[in-house]
């Protein structure tokens, strides 16, 4: 007989500067008693890792009650991938967001520039199995065959928005949550995003730099602990609606640079 696992210590509350305190409130993009939401940075670790310091995570102890426990996060973005991260203001609802979250009912699209052109065909369903592989201190992600040891299922539902020889902008969901998912997953096709140089990215789209990993968690949906379902959006970021616009995918779609709203 397995004995009780301890209870987790809470965490030590983290000291912030007052600078980081205004930055991590700037990122608010809706807030109830029981959620807040957040629009992430590219940059911006979602948790701590290897050699990972200034996360989300701590930046969160912005919102901590005297004597309270700050905000958890329900789930992670990559750190060089931007938008909506969602968290829970109290225990019942991290428990009741991590139960759906366990059951896929949260609802992610993403927004991505990859190259060269749209895909064929322009909509579609990737279904690729991955599997985990340490190179180094370095974790990646690799397509793998159904039958590998290590495969894991994996299921990105994508179309395409905009496209011209160079480059297109994706909309995508994906519908496991592996490691590195979508950027796999489109690099598997001879799509890669536009500056994710750990899986074969441009660097250039256009005459055009692109600084960062172009992938955006553009828009959330959930079941909200109070009932009913919440849809949250946030905007692209200014530099990759540049690049949309500079690279001429802005005027084959309008709805490139999305709204905040929450329903």
């Amino acid at each position: 007989m397995r004995p009780p696992a301890r209870p987790r210590a809470e965490p030590k509350p983290v000291a912030l500067t007052p600078e980081e305190i205004a930055f991590v409130r700037s990122l608010v993009i809706y807030e109830d008693a029981e959620v807040m939401a957040l629009n992430k940075p590219s940059g911006l670790s979602s948790q701590g890792g290897r050699g990972q310091v200034n996360t989300l995570d701590e930046l969160l102890w912005a919102f901590a009650k005297p004597g309270k426990a700050r905000p958890r996060l329900i789930h992670r973005l990559d750190r060089d991938t931007s938008g909506v991260i969602l968290t829970a203001k109290t225990k019942p609802a991290a428990s009741f967001l991590g139960k759906h979250m366990m059951g896929r009912r949260l609802t992610k699209t993403y927004r991505a520039i990859v190259t060269p052109g749209a895909p064929s065909p322009a909509f579609g369903v990737i279904e690729t199995p991955l599997r985990r592989e340490e190179v180094g201190r370095e974790a990646y992600m690799r397509t793998c065959a159904p039958d590998h040891p290590d495969a894991e299922a994996a299921l990105t539902r994508y179309r395409t928005l905009a496209a011209n020889d160079q480059a297109a902008l994706l909309e995508l969901n994906p519908q496991t949550g592996r490691m590195h998912q979508i950027r796999v997953h489109l690099a598997s096709i001879g799509r890669p995003i536009a500056g994710d140089v750990r899986y074969g990215g441009a660097l250039m789209v256009g005459g055009a730099p692109a600084p960062r990993l172009m992938l955006h968690a553009a828009a959330l949906a959930f079941p909200h602990p109070g009932g009913g379902m919440k849809r949250i959006e946030a905007p692209v970021p200014g530099d990759m609606q540049a690049l949309i616009e500079t690279i001429g995918l802005a005027k084959r779609n309008s709805g490139a640079g999305l709204a905040v709203s929450g329903s």
